[in-house]
C-alpha cells in the first residue's frame, strides 16, 4: 500500500458555528468518519486515522463544537448528543458523502450510534469503542458532575491553570497532545459541554438499536465505571450484525495499538472487498401537483332526515300538511252554502215574475 498523503484540514459552518475537521488518506477513497470523546479533541483518533487510511480508506476527524479547533460556546443547550450527530451529519454533505463509517470513542461512540439513528442510510458500518449507554451513565454523572461544579465555581483558578498549560509544549504523542488541549480548554466550555451532555439524550433507544443492521464492531474492557464492559456487551447482543472485541484498559488501543490492530484490520477489510452494506430509506412521496381552481358549481343540498334540522324540516310539513286540509274543508264547507243560496234565488226569481199584474197596480 502506498503511503498515504499528508493530512489537510479544512472547516465548515453548521447551524452558524464553525466546525473545523482534517482528513486523512486518499481523495475519492471509501469514506470514514471518527469522533473524539468528551472534551478531547480530534488528535485523540489521529493515529488510529492513518492506520485506517493506510488500508485504502480516508478517513475524517471532527473537533465537535467546543473541542480542538472548532467553536466555543457557553451554552448548555448547544452541547447534546444528538446535536453533535447532527454535526457528523453536517460534515458528510460538506465534504460530499453520500454515506460511509462511522465511529467513534466514548461520546464519540453514542454519537455515532445517534448518526445511525438519524440517518441509518448514511451509516455504511459502525466503529464502537468504549459505549457509555444504561450501566454507564450513573457513573458518568457521578463522575463528570464534580468536574462540572468545580469547572462553574471555581472557573478564576481553572481559567488560570488552563492558560500555564496552554503554554507547554505538545508532546509528539497525539493523544497526551489532546489531553493537554482538553486541560487548556476555558472552563465555562468545559461546564457548558458537561452541562449539556448529562441533561440531554445519551443514546438511542432500545427499539431503535435493534434496528441498525450495518455492520459494527465493538471494543469495550473490564475496570472502567465510566465505560461498564456490560454496555458493550448488552450492545454486542442488540445489534444484529456486531462483533465484540476486549481491550485490556481504556488506554489499550492509544498505549498498544499493535495488539488489537490485527483484530480490527480484518473489520475495516472486510467492507473493502463486500458490497455496502446499509438499509436504503423508501422513496420520498412524491408532492401533490397544483391543479389550476376551477369555477364554484353550485350544489344541490339534501334536507337531513335526521337530527334536530331533519325534525324541523318534517315538523314544517306536517304543518302545512294540516293547514291545506283545513283550507280544504273550509272551500268544501263554503261550497254547499253558497249553492244553496244561489237555488233559492234561481226559485224566488219565477214566483215573482207569476204574480199578477193587477198586484202592482194595487201597490
Amino acid at each position: 500500500m502506498s503511503m498515504s498523503p499528508a493530512p489537510r484540514s479544512g472547516q465548515f459552518r453548521h447551524h452558524g458555528h464553525r466546525l473545523a475537521y482534517e482528513l486523512h488518506g486518499e481523495d475519492g477513497a471509501p469514506p470514514c468518519v471518527l469522533v473524539h470523546g468528551i472534551l478531547f479533541d480530534s488528535l485523540l483518533n489521529r493515529e488510529l486515522a492513518r492506520r485506517i487510511a493506510r488500508l485504502g480508506f480516508q478517513v475524517a476527524l471532527i473537533d465537535l463544537l467546543g473541542h480542538g479547533q472548532s467553536d466555543r460556546t457557553t451554552d448548555p443547550k448547544d452541547h447534546r448528543v444528538d446535536f453533535y450527530a447532527d454535526q457528523v451529519l453536517g460534515l458528510l454533505d460538506h465534504l460530499g458523502w453520500p454515506h460511509a463509517v462511522v465511529g467513534g470513542v466514548s461520546l464519540g461512540c453514542i454519537t455515532a450510534l445517534t448518526v445511525a439513528a438519524k440517518a441509518p442510510s448514511r451509516v455504511d458500518a459502525l466503529f464502537l469503542e468504549m459505549p457509555v449507554m444504561e450501566w454507564s451513565a450513573p457513573w458518568a454523572a457521578l463522575l463528570l458532575a464534580p468536574v462540572l461544579v468545580s469547572a462553574r465555581y471555581g472557573a478564576l483558578l481553572h481559567r488560570r491553570v488552563a492558560r500555564v498549560i496552554a503554554c507547554v509544549p505538545r508532546p509528539p504523542l497525539d493523544w497526551l497532545a489532546s489531553g493537554l488541549n482538553m486541560a487548556s480548554n476555558d472552563p465555562r466550555v468545559i461546564a457548558a459541554i458537561l452541562h449539556g451532555v448529562l441533561v440531554g439524550p445519551i443514546v438511542p433507544t432500545l427499539a431503535q438499536r435493534r434496528m441498525m443492521k450495518m455492520p459494527a464492531l465493538i471494543i469495550g474492557h473490564r475496570n472502567d465505571k465510566l465505560h461498564e464492559h456490560r454496555d458493550a456487551r448488552s450492545l454486542a447482543v442488540q445489534l444484529p450484525n456486531a462483533k465484540l472485541l476486549m481491550a485490556r484498559s481504556i488506554l489499550d488501543l492509544r498505549l498498544r495499538p499493535d495488539r488489537l490492530w490485527p483484530q480490527i484490520a480484518p473489520f475495516f477489510q472486510s467492507l473493502l472487498e463486500a458490497p455496502q452494506i446499509h438499509p436504503v430509506e423508501p422513496a420520498a412521496k412524491p408532492l401533490p401537483r397544483k391543479v389550476a381552481p376551477r369555477a364554484a358549481t353550485p350544489t344541490i343540498r339534501k334536507p337531513a332526515s335526521g337530527g334536530r334540522a331533519g325534525q324541523k324540516a318534517s315538523v314544517k310539513k306536517r304543518g302545512s300538511g294540516k293547514v291545506a286540509a283545513k283550507k280544504a274543508a273550509r272551500k268544501v264547507a263554503v261550497k254547499p252554502a253558497v249553492t244553496k243560496q244561489a237555488s233559492a234565488r234561481k226559485t224566488a226569481a219565477p214566483k215573482a215574475a207569476k204574480r199578477p199584474q193587477g198586484a202592482r197596480a194595487r201597490r
